[in-house]
């Protein structure tokens, strides 16, 4: 039986679609057929889309809360494009503090639904199965050496994190380790056989996957959710 194929609208086909428009645009205004001064004014409307498209999508992890940050900034911007009031964004900055701290906060909040901790009350584990780790203005390192690990909770702002878990082995993937690196950074090394994946925010930063695998054995599973902003996050073996 042939599989139909299903049609989605994904915020990386309206990135593409706004590229298309804005280089129609240019191209129209090279030919003489347009002012695209005109038109490129506008250009808050693209953020609203952009930001409706992402609260509309399934996942989680930050998109839903930064979609709304999208269109708030983008219906703003456009209503000062239309000269109802005049804002200036650089005004509204510290808003990004309390968005920072408001997701800290919720993050918190949801440690009872995330599956390494619910196992703490039904099953007994050792120090290593779940590692929790701070580093603000400063470091923090530390080696894992257990072989039922669960996952745990990384926190850099302003400092480094560097998380050695080679010596560690996953009992029931997938472990998930909970991160968020504002201004610092976070390492983490892992045995060959991990496969790793990253489900989260950067915002001017980054996720750098440098590890690599030998073999064709069953891999166990470390998955990384959480935030970065203007820091990163790197993994290795």
């Amino acid at each position: 039986m042939e599989e139909k194929s299903t049609f989605r609208i994904s915020p990386q086909l309206v990135l593409g679609l706004i590229i298309v428009v804005v280089g129609v645009l240019f191209t129209l205004d090279n030919l003489e057929l347009i002012y695209a001064r005109d038109y490129l004014r506008y250009w808050p409307a693209l953020l609203i889309v952009y930001g409706i498209v992402k609260l509309l999508q399934p996942e989680a992890h930050g998109g839903k809360f930064w979609g709304l940050v999208l269109t708030f900034v983008g219906a703003a911007l456009l209503i000062d494009k239309l000269y109802f009031f005049d804002f200036r964004l650089w005004d509204f900055w510290p808003l990004l503090l309390v968005a920072l701290g408001a997701m800290m906060i919720l993050k918190t909040g949801r440690a009872g639904s995330r599956p390494w901790k619910a196992q703490w009350d039904t099953k007994t584990i050792d120090n290593d199965s779940v590692v929790n780790a701070s580093a603000y203005l400063g470091g923090s390192r530390r080696n894992v050496h257990t072989k039922d690990f669960r996952g745990g909770e990384l926190t850099a702002v302003m400092g480094g994190c560097d998380i050695d878990l080679r010596n560690a082995s996953i009992a029931e993937s997938p472990a998930i380790i909970s991160v968020f690196a504002f201004w610092g950074g976070i390492e983490i090394k892992v045995p060959q056989q991990w496969e790793v994946s990253f489900e989260g925010t950067p915002i001017l930063g980054g996720f750098d996957d440098k590890t690599f695998h030998q073999g064709n054995e069953a891999r166990q599973r470390l998955i990384l959710r959480g935030t970065i902003v203007m820091g990163g996050v790197e993994v290795r073996n």
